[in-house]
C-alpha cells in the first residue's frame, strides 16, 4: 500500500523542524540556501537531517534514512542511525548516488518487512563521479528489509548507495572535469565527473584520475600515472593554495618524464577548486622532485583546449573561400571545384587539406595545387570533419545496409594512388541515420548526431587509434542531453561545449549550447531559416547563416555580417 503524506502535514513538519534547529535542503523548487544552521565546507552547504523517531513505522523509518541521505558529513552519520548494527558499519554510501526526479514512494513489496523506494531515476553517479543520464519516466526502485532492534525498526538489508532528489543533487554536487593525456601526449582531454562539493573533493578528483578514464574514454585517452599507484592517505591537504598529493613508492619510480606529465594532469584537474594553484607530488611525506637534476629534457606544457584558427571555410560563386572579417577570398593554389556542386565545406586547421560534399552526393578532398579527388559516393553523407592526422570523417549506409563511420587521408597520396580508408560500423548505431559527426579538437572524441524514427540522441564516443594515428574504432558513447526537437547539426564550441541546431528552410530555429559538464542546455536565440552553424573558440564566436545571409551571435541577439558565402564552417 502506497503511504501519501498530506501537503499540510509536510508543512507542519518541515516547520517543526526549523524550530528544532534542523536546516534541510530543499528537495523541489528554486535553488536556495538555507539560514538555518547551513555552513559551508568547501561550496556545498550542510545540514543536520533529524534522526529516528521512536515508535516510527517502517515507511517512517525508510522516508527519514533516504532523507538523511543528503546528510553527507561525518560519513553519513545520521543516515547510519537509520541502519541495524551490522548495516551501519558495511554500507558504503559513496558507491552509488541515485538522483529522482520529483518525490518517492515507499511501497511494501511482497517480501517478509520488505519494501521498495521507488522514484522517476534522472542520474546514476557511480563511485568514480562518473554520471549517467535516464529520460524522463525511467522507473528505479531500492528494495530494503527492515527488522526490530531494540523495538525501533531499523535498515538491515539494502544495497550500497544513496537516493537524492534532482533539486538536492544541483546543491551538493558540481561538475569537475578530469584531465587525460591524448596517446601522443601533446593534448589533455577533459573527462567531466561529478562529485560533492565539499572539503573532501581535492582526494575525490586525484583518486578518479588515479583509477583512470571513464569507460567511454578509456581507449581513448592514456595517463602518465602508473598502475598500482594509490595515495598514501585519505586526504588531500592544501597548504598555501598548494595541492600537496601523496602517492604510494610507484611515484618514486616513475621516470622525472612521468612526474612532470602526473603533474600536468594534476595541475590542469584541479583548476575546478578556485583554492588550488598549485602541486606537491610526495611520497611518504616528502616531496619528490619533479625536474631531472642531470639537465634532462623537460616534457613539454601540453596543449589544452586546443584552437582553431579565425577564419572558416564557405562556399562563394560555386567556389571554396576563406572567410574572415567579414570578407570571402579564394585559397592559393586551389584549383576550382565549381563542376562539383560543392557544399558543406570542411578543412584542416593547417590549411592544406580541404573536403566537401558535392552533387550525387559525394565526398570530395581537394589540395593546394592537386586535382580534386573523390572519396566517396554512397546515397548519404553526413557533412565531413578533418580530424587531427589529417584523416577526413563523413557517415552514411553501408552496402550490407549497417551504418558505416568512414575515414580518409588523401594528404600525402600522390595523385591517381588509392587513399588509406577505414571504415567502422559501430553496433550502436545500427538502424541509425547519422546526421552530424565532428571529431574534437583534441583528436579523441567523436560528437555524434543520429536520428531513427523520428527520434534524434546526441553522443559522444572516444575514438580507438594505432600508435601512428590511423583511426581503428570509435568506443561505445555517453549520451549528452539536448532539448532542441529536431536538431540536425552539431560542432564544438571548445572542449566541452557543443552547439547544436536544427536546419530549416524559413521557419524560426532555436540553437543551443550543451554542456558536458551538465546542467540544462543553454538556449540561444531563435534565427529564422537556418541552414548551416559554426563555432570559433568559444560562445562569442558562433555564427549562423541563412538564405538572408551571415549571421554572428552577439549575446542575446544574431547581427548580419554579410551575404554571398554559404556553409561557413570552422577548421576541423
Amino acid at each position: 500500500m502506497r503511504r501519501v503524506i498530506p501537503a499540510a502535514l509536510v508543512a507542519l513538519l518541515l516547520a517543526l523542524a526549523a524550530l528544532a534547529g534542523c536546516a534541510q535542503i530543499p528537495t523541489t523548487g528554486p535553488v536556495g540556501k538555507s539560514r538555518d544552521g547551513a555552513v559551508t565546507l568547501g561550496n556545498a552547504p550542510q545540514y543536520i537531517p533529524p534522526g529516528p523517531r521512536d515508535g516510527s513505522t517502517p515507511q517512517a523509518t525508510i522516508e527519514g534514512f533516504f532523507n538523511a541521505g543528503s546528510g553527507y558529513q561525518n560519513d553519513f552519520t545520521v543516515a547510519r542511525q537509520f541502519l541495524a548494527p551490522a548495516q551501519s558499519v558495511s554500507w558504503k554510501p559513496s558507491n552509488r548516488t541515485l538522483v529522482y526526479r520529483g518525490s518517492a514512494t515507499v511501497v511494501a513489496n511482497g517480501q517478509e518487512n520488505g519494501y521498495s523506494y521507488e522514484f522517476d531515476l534522472a542520474y546514476s553517479v557511480d563511485g568514480e563521479g562518473i554520471a549517467t543520464p535516464f529520460p524522463a519516466g525511467t522507473k528505479e526502485h531500492i528494495d530494503v528489509t527492515l527488522s526490530q532492534v531494540d523495538g525501533q525498526w531499523r535498515v538491515s538489508k539494502l544495497p550500497d548507495g544513496t537516493a537524492i532528489p534532482e533539486e538536492t543533487f544541483k546543491q551538493l554536487y558540481k561538475s569537475f572535469p578530469l584531465y587525460f593525456y591524448d596517446p601522443s601526449f601533446t593534448i589533455l582531454v577533459p573527462d567531466v565527473r561529478w562529485f560533492i562539493d565539499n572539503s573532501g573533493v581535492a582526494k575525490s578528483l586525484v583518486s578518479a584520475l588515479i583509477a583512470g578514464p571513464a569507460p567511454y574514454l578509456r581507449s581513448a585517452v592514456t595517463t602518465a600515472f602508473p598502475q598500482g599507484i594509490h595515495l598514501e592517505r585519505e586526504s588531500v591537504p592544501i597548504v598555501d593554495n598548494t595541492a600537496q598529493v601523496d602517492f604510494t613508492s610507484e611515484l618514486r619510480d616513475a621516470s622525472f618524464t612521468d612526474r612532470q606529465r602526473m603533474r600536468n594532469q594534476l595541475l590542469r584537474t584541479f583548476t575546478g577548486i578556485s583554492s588550488v594553484v598549485g602541486v606537491t607530488l610526495r611520497s611518504n611525506q616528502s616531496d619528490v622532485a619533479i625536474d631531472d637534476p642531470s639537465g634532462g629534457r623537460a616534457a613539454p606544457d601540453p596543449i589544452v583546449d586546443p584552437k582553431v584558427p579565425s577564419w572558416q571555410i564557405g562556399v562563394a560563386g560555386g567556389e571554396l573561400v576563406q572567410y574572415v572579417n567579414r570578407q570571402a577570398t579564394r585559397i592559393d593554389g586551389l584549383r576550382s571545384v565549381s563542376q562539383f556542386g560543392p557544399h558543406q565545406p570542411a578543412a584542416a586547421v593547417t590549411q592544406h587539406l580541404y573536403a566537401f560534399i558535392g552533387d550525387g552526393p559525394a565526398l570530395y578532398s581537394v589540395m593546394p595545387d592537386q586535382a580534386p579527388r573523390l572519396l566517396d559516393s554512397r546515397t548519404r553523407l553526413s557533412p565531413p570533419s578533418i580530424s587531427p592526422f589529417d584523416w577526413i570523417w563523413t557517415a552514411g549506409p553501408g552496402a550490407n545496409g549497417a551504418t558505416e563511420v568512414v575515414a580518409y587521408k588523401p594528404a600525402g597520396v600522390a595523385e591517381g594512388a588509392e587513399v588509406p580508408k577505414v571504415t567502422m560500423a559501430p553496433g550502436w548505431l545500427a538502424g541509425r541515420t547519422v546526421e552530424d559527426l565532428r571529431i574534437s579538437r583534441d583528436g579523441a572524441r567523436a560528437l555524434v548526431l543520429s536520428t531513427q524514427g523520428g527520434s534524434t540522441v546526441l553522443q559522444l564516443a572516444g575514438v580507438v587509434r594505432a600508435a601512428d594515428g590511423t583511426p581503428r574504432e570509435l568506443t561505445t558513447p555517453i549520451t549528452l542531453s539536448t532539448t532542441e526537437k529536431n536538431p540536425r547539426r552539431a560542432v564544438w564550441v571548445d572542449e566541452v561545449t557543443v552547439l547544436v541546431s536544427g536546419v530549416s528552410a524559413n521557419d524560426p530555429v532555436t540553437p543551443e549550447l550543451v554542456s558536458l559538464k551538465g546542467g540544462d542546455p543553454r538556449q540561444l536565440p531563435a534565427l529564422a531559416g537556418i541552414q548551416s552553424v559554426s563555432a570559433g573558440n568559444g560562445d562569442q564566436e558562433i555564427t549562423a547563416q541563412t538564405s538572408a545571409g551571415v549571421f554572428l551571435l552577439a549575446r542575446t541577439t544574431w547581427i548580419d555580417v554579410g551575404k554571398g558565402v554559404e556553409g561557413l564552417s570552422s577548421a576541423g
